[in-house]
Order: C-alpha cells, then structure tokens, then sequence
C-alpha cells in the first residue's frame, strides 16, 4: 500500500522523441516528463558504471580510448535527428532524406555485436552499446540490432529517457483527456471477440497483433492473407518482478543513482551470450535485465525513504520457468544487499502478461520479431500495410511500421491512411 507501480512500460525514450507525441497537447492534460540526470547507466563487476549522458560529450569522456570512435559515431546522427525521424518513424515511401538514411544504414543494419566489436575497444563501450541493442530482443549478433542501440542512444541525447510523474498511467490518462476534448468517446469493460458485434463504421483500426486480428476479423479475410498473418513470427517473452523496496538499491556503483533506467549484465559477451541462449530456448543464469527506478526521481511513487523498482528480462516465448531467483541474483551481484531491502515482491511471467494484453503472445512485449525479414514487412508485406483486403478494416499496432516503441506513430500512420482512404 502506499507504492506506485508502472504495470507495463516506465521509461519513454521514444515517447520523448516521437513526433506524434511531440505534437500532442498532453502537458496540458496533466502528462509532466521526468528526466533522471543521466538517462542510463550500466554497471560493471568492477564497481564502476559507464553512463549515457544527455551530453554526447560527457558521456564520450568517462569512455577512454574509445572517446572519439564514440563521439564520431554518435554526433552525426544526433544533429541529423529530425532528418532520421522522418524516415525512421515515418509513412513507409521513398525516404526524404535518403542521404541520411543511407549512411545511418550503413551502421545500423549491422550486428550489434559486429558494430560494437568494430567501433569500440574498451568494455565500457561496448557494454553501453549491448545494453541499448537488447532492447531488439534478438540475438546481437544478428542484424539490425545495431539499429536499436544507435537509435536508443541518439534519443538520448536529443530527447533523454524520461518517465512520467506519478505513474505510467499519467500517459494514458493525458491521451485519453485530450481526446475526450476532441469528442471522443471512450468504452471500456466490454470484450470484443468477433468485429460483427461492433456499431456500423465507416472503419475500424485494430490495435491488435495478426492472430488477434484473425481471430476478430478473419472470415473476413480472403484465405491468402490469412495464411500470411498466421505466419507472423513472435519474439521472446518476458518474465517481470516488480519490488517494494525499504530504501535505495545499494549499488556497488554509486554512479547508478543518477539514472533511472539501469541494464544489469555485465559485458557485451555476457549480454550477447544471455540473449543467444533465449533465443535456443533455453533461460539463461545471468540474464540480461532493464532495470527501472523511477522513484528516486519521482517522489509522488513511494511514502518517504521507500522505493519502486521493476525489472524483467527475456525468456523463450511462453515460457512458464520461474526466473525470480536469476534476476534477483542478477541485483545483488551488481548491488549486494539488495534483498534485504525487499518489502514485497509482484512476479509476472510471460502467461501473465498475456493474460493483462492479449497482444503480448506468449509474453512478447515487442509486437512481433523485428529482425531483417519482418522488420519493413510488419504484419506482411503489403504497400499499404495498415490496410487489410477487407473494407473498412485496418491494423495499427506495433505489428505494423514502425514497430515496437512507446511512440504511438503506427497509429498515427494509419489513421492518415483511413483518412485519405476512406474519409
């Protein structure tokens, strides 16, 4: 009682940087962005952390040798940003900036690993590097996971990675406000399980994976395409724990305090190793963990002295092993102590996060894998893929373009296309 915890997402690096958020009046809905001092930080068994500061600057300094490979690496991308996003989170079509867009995929539809091993010398680096690219939840050696670690970084930069104060929930209740003040109207409580059973509209937008849309709206949809969504491919699940803590974790690397988003895994070959091993089926000892304390920067988030923290990592899809035990010895070899600050723990596996999102399919949180073969073919490859055969009805979840992101444009980019379509 007493403690505020993010259900689902935390940390809003896109939300920060999407131009449909940006676009939103939702400050003026009660959504107030919180920025940590240092958007990450990674800690290391030697009792130092490597952080990702706002200024690419400071964050190349604490780098080393490796100062100038990162600066030179990072500053073209965070001054073109604008340039990127057009492209990045934008209508699939010719890109605008093809020049830009050229020379970040020159990097970017590598291996993180490739790119990390390439670019960087020291550890530091490149566990900054791998930490970022896994949240592609994909092997690292596989491309374009490069792409999620530039991307992540560049955000960082320009944009940080903030949380909302007082709770996740503040960016629903915002989004909702203004749309209610637009005439919307919003019905919850109801389970749709066949569109037949919606009111009569002109058209229908579904936020919902492949198999979902199947499942409403598949008779009717001709067989082919059917078959083609039956083929979308899902990614890892993931296993969640969220702690009511008495006090802060006690960090080994005091530097962690300053960021409210921590990857915990130690180096570029541990993390590499972890998320190969998921991806055989197996559950690692050591996972990877994004680890989010958003309460030593949000006070409205636990009474006085106390803290809220959530962590998950991956898992084989479906996965019912209990990763409890890995995860908080994952926390006390980066923190030792951390268990004795636990007040309680939530435990959310995979089948539970698909129970709370139907989504989630076997606890992928990602909408579907974003490797090189469904990444610009999401759900299948379509020149319209918002739209379906069926009149009236389009899919506009992260099972679309631009994919996985807190950014809200794959919504974005389907309404302009009802409206040029159907309006």
């Amino acid at each position: 009682p007493g403690f505020v915890h993010d259900v689902c997402a935390a940390i809003y690096p896109l939300g920060a940087a999407s131009p449909f958020f940006r676009g939103m009046p939702l400050a003026t809905h009660g959504l107030e962005w919180l920025h940590s001092p240092s958007p990450l930080a990674h800690p290391l068994d030697n009792g130092t952390a490597v952080l990702l500061e706002r200024s690419i600057e400071a964050t190349a300094k604490a780098l080393g040798r490796d100062a100038a490979a990162y600066g030179n690496l990072m500053a073209p991308f965070v001054a073109a940003w604008d340039k990127l996003a057009d492209d990045l989170l934008g209508r699939l079509a010719l890109p605008r900036h093809p020049f830009t867009l050229a020379r970040f995929g020159l990097h970017a539809l590598r291996s993180a690993r490739g790119l990390a091993e390439s670019k960087f010398k020291t550890e530091q680096a490149r566990a900054l590097f791998a930490g970022m690219a896994t949240h592609a939840a994909l092997p690292l050696e596989q491309p374009p996971t490069a792409a999620f670690g530039l991307v992540l970084g560049i955000v960082g930069h320009t944009f940080g990675w903030p949380m909302a104060r007082g709770g996740s929930q503040k960016v629903a209740d915002a989004l909702a406000s203004h749309f209610r003040s637009l005439g919307g109207e919003i019905i919850t409580g109801v389970k749709v399980d066949n569109v037949d059973g919606l009111p009569t509209a002109r058209a229908v937008l579904f936020d919902v994976t492949p198999h979902q849309l199947l499942k409403l709206a598949g008779h009717h949809m001709p067989r082919g395409y059917g078959r083609k969504l039956q083929g979308y491919r899902h990614g890892p699940g993931v296993f969640k724990v969220d702690w009511a803590l008495d006090g802060t974790i006690p960090w080994k690397a005091k530097e962690c305090m300053r960021a409210a988003t921590v990857h915990v895994g130690g180096t570029l070959s541990e993390i590499a190793a972890s998320e190969r091993k998921v991806w055989m089926g197996e559950h690692p000892e050591d996972p990877f963990l994004v680890v989010a304390q958003q309460s030593l920067f949000d006070r409205t988030r636990a009474p006085e002295g106390k803290q809220t923290v959530w962590a998950y990592c991956h898992v084989p899809n479906g996965s019912t092993f209990d990763m409890t035990q890995q995860i908080e010895n994952q926390m006390e070899r980066f923190a030792p102590g951390f268990l004795d600050r636990v007040l309680a723990r939530s435990v959310i596996p995979p089948a539970k996060i698909e129970q709370y999102n139907a989504n989630c399919v076997g606890g992928d949180i990602t909408g579907g894998v974003h490797d090189l073969r469904q990444l610009w073919t999401r759900p299948t490859l379509r020149i319209v893929p918002y739209s379906t055969p069926a009149k009236g009805l389009y899919i506009c979840s992260s099972s679309t373009p631009p994919g996985v992101g807190v950014h809200g444009m794959c919504g974005y980019l389907a309404a302009r296309v009802v409206l040029r379509e159907v309006f």
